[in-house]
């Protein structure tokens, strides 16, 4: 078992390493997970309490609560999935604060094997990050661990693990770090979680995993491979009729390469179309909705029938509102929308970009009825928004600077065999991306595959970066589609050492991660 890192000991560091300390330190070293050469910064307590006191509001509170992540039993609207969760329901406990507000989460490890919650999307003390053997030790089977940091950004977020391909069941949840200053402007909030769902079906996302590594295919270099495990029951046939299996291709012309894994499920908070989740209103209402997707291998094209959504936030960063008809989001990818709604029953949909299959919900502010499952609002074929295209509101802008580092992360790797790699190397055997606090660090993704991969980095934003250099959308998720080129500035603000992976569960574990690391 890891030993016991304190809270002293981890800041404090050993060897100048953040996050590695003792004899835990050692063995990372030792299995050659970070390179010790040139050593990393490590803040000091004093500088992580000044930092967490100028985030905290004079009138904030401590918000506590407690994740139980454990074996559970989860009705998806007909069928029961066995899998593991921290409710009985998917999604988890949503989580609320302000932001400035302390926040104290106590997880309570009754799984059979370790595990570790991250703060997605939260730029908070590199200690909390939840990132096992970099940033703390993994919480044992039967294992207590706190989590406790200022929430510093409003927004919308979520959490998971960072151990394995646990994501891809039901260990996720909703947290919102609300503004105190937001005026609102709005007459009902609509939380909507969409999900690819494989866990209970016959095979375990460590199933699907190392059906991956074992079969063959050409897809990531070229060629056709994919995992097709999540057909089940011989039933070939997905959510609402959509066939499943060999003839799926799991490409998109939004996308490339669109996935890995055929589902058998696509949910919207944890409900199969033939059993959806129901936003009852009145005509006329003005609903905020947050959607988040939590999905392991699956890219979302949202739509709500009958209406136009206005994009308000993209990751938790106000964004100058745009209209669009549809709105594309990958995994890890969070947007805010406002929409006026109309008189009726509409459709929430969210197809699985590239793959057969869709996620449905509905809002009802009228009577009528709706043909659940096979629904395809026009609006999915019009305008599709990417919300790195967006400009972020003046308040949230990054200034424009000439970057003083620029790192060039080149995606690649593919199905045969199965391994994902960022400048050549899986994460195992990569070098770190040394910056210095009071940088702006560029980072330039260079996808060499034909898969997309939604790149996320750990502890900061970004703003994603205009062909002419200047900065547009705030986010910490962005996509970057087959053969093309992605830059992104984040400013050097918050010293540790912070993960940047594809959020793709399957590459990520296999190798598509690298460390950002801040060095003295």
């Amino acid at each position: 078992m890891s030993p016991v890192i304190t809270r002293r000991r981890l800041l404090a560091g050993t060897a100048g390493v953040v996050g590695l300390a003792g004899s835990a330190g050692a063995a990372a070293w030792a299995n050659g997970l970070l390179a010790p050469d040139p050593p990393l910064v490590a803040p000091d307590a004093d500088v992580v309490g000044r930092v967490e006191a100028a985030r905290r509001r004079a009138s904030a509170g401590t918000v506590t609560a407690t994740l139980t992540p454990r074996p559970v039993s989860i009705d998806l609207g007909g069928p029961v999935a066995s899998t593991w969760g921290y409710d009985d329901t998917a999604p988890g406990p949503m989580i609320r604060v302000r932001a400035g507000d302390l926040l104290r989460v106590q997880v309570v490890n009754r799984l059979p094997t370790d595990t570790s919650v991250h703060w997605h999307g939260l730029a908070l003390r590199n200690d909390m990050d939840g990132v096992p053997g970099v940033t703390q030790p993994p919480i044992p089977s039967g294992g207590r661990h706190t989590y406790e940091f200022t929430a510093p950004d409003p927004g919308t977020y979520f959490y998971h693990p960072h151990s394995g391909v646990q994501l891809d069941r039901a260990l996720y949840g909703v947290l919102i770090v609300d503004d105190p200053a937001e005026p609102g402007g709005y007459d009902a909030e609509w939380i909507v979680v969409l999900d690819d769902w494989v866990d209970g079906t016959g095979r375990t996302p460590e199933q699907v995993l190392a059906s991956l590594a074992s079969m063959g295919g050409m897809h990531g270099d070229g060629g056709m491979g994919h995992d097709m495990g999540g057909m089940h029951g011989g039933a070939g046939m997905g959510e609402g009729g959509m066939p499943m299996g060999g003839m799926e291709t799991m490409t998109s012309p939004l996308l490339g390469g669109a996935g890995d894994v055929v589902y058998p499920h696509y949910l919207i908070n944890g409900r199969i179309p033939a059993a959806p989740v129901t936003l009852a209103g009145k005509p006329g209402q003005r609903v905020r909705v947050r959607l988040v997707n939590a999905a392991s291998d699956t890219a979302f094209r949202v739509a709500l029938a009958g209406h136009r959504l206005t994009v308000t936030h993209a990751d938790g960063f106000p964004v100058v509102p745009t209209g669009t008809d549809a709105l594309l989001l990958a995994m890890g990818e969070r947007a805010d929308v406002t929409v006026t709604l109309a008189d009726g029953v509409f459709p929430l949909v969210a197809v699985a970009e590239g793959k057969a299959g869709q996620g449905l919900a509905v809002v009802r502010t009228g009577a009528g009825g709706l043909s659940a499952g096979t629904v395809r609002p026009g609006q999915l074929d019009r305008r599709v928004l990417n919300t790195a295209a967006l400009r972020a509101a003046d308040p949230v802008r990054l200034t424009d600077r000439a970057p003083d580092r620029t790192h060039r992360l080149v995606l690649g790797g593919g199905m045969m065999p199965y391994r994902w790699t960022i400048n050549g190397a899986t994460f195992r055997d990569s070098k770190p991306l040394y910056v210095r606090h009071g940088e702006r660090v560029r980072l330039r993704f260079v996808n060499r595959t034909t898969m997309f991969h939604p790149m996320h980095v750990h502890g900061h934003t970004f703003a994603v970066t205009g062909a002419n250099g200047t900065a547009g959308a705030r986010k910490d998720t962005v996509i970057v589609t087959p053969h093309q080129t992605v830059s992104v500035d984040l400013e050097a603000s918050n010293p540790g050492q912070w993960m940047t992976h594809c959020h793709n569960v399957y590459h990520a574990e296999t190798g598509m991660m690298i460390n950002l690391a801040y060095q003295a």
